[in-house]
């Protein structure tokens, strides 16, 4: 059996894992979040079509649009500026270049998905 102290270090670097693990929970949160938004203001342009005026229905998707962009962004932003720094964990967080590569292209989507919200067409052709 190990003494105290070793026991104490090691559920402080059990805490540390939690901590990161919580953090990747949050992360997928935020990103989820977006493409949920992405996909309900790309979608706000055929289902409301006939149902409500168009710069209505131009004005919803682009708030869902530019909601889920915000998604995105705040996901890395928080996964990089995670609070005061834990103790070092035994298990290996997600590489922060995948994160801005991954979500970098999401926000070039969601560009794309605006222009679309603001210049395509509504309901069936």
């Amino acid at each position: 059996m190990g003494s105290p102290l070793d026991e104490a270090d090691r559920r402080t670097v059990l805490a540390a894992d939690r901590t990161v693990y919580a953090a990747e929970r949050t992360y997928a949160a935020w990103m989820r979040t977006g493409l949920t938004a992405l996909a309900s203001g790309i979608g706000a342009k055929a289902l409301l079509a006939e149902v409500i005026p168009e710069f209505l229905i131009i004005l919803t998707g682009s708030i869902l649009v530019l909601f889920s962009t915000f998604c995105f962004v705040i996901a890395v932003v928080r996964e990089f500026r995670p609070g005061p720094p834990p103790p070092e964990p035994d298990i290996r967080r997600i590489p922060s270049g995948l994160l801005l590569v991954v979500n970098g292209v999401l926000v070039i989507v969601t560009i794309a998905a605006l222009f679309g919200v603001w210049f395509g067409r509504s309901g069936s052709v």
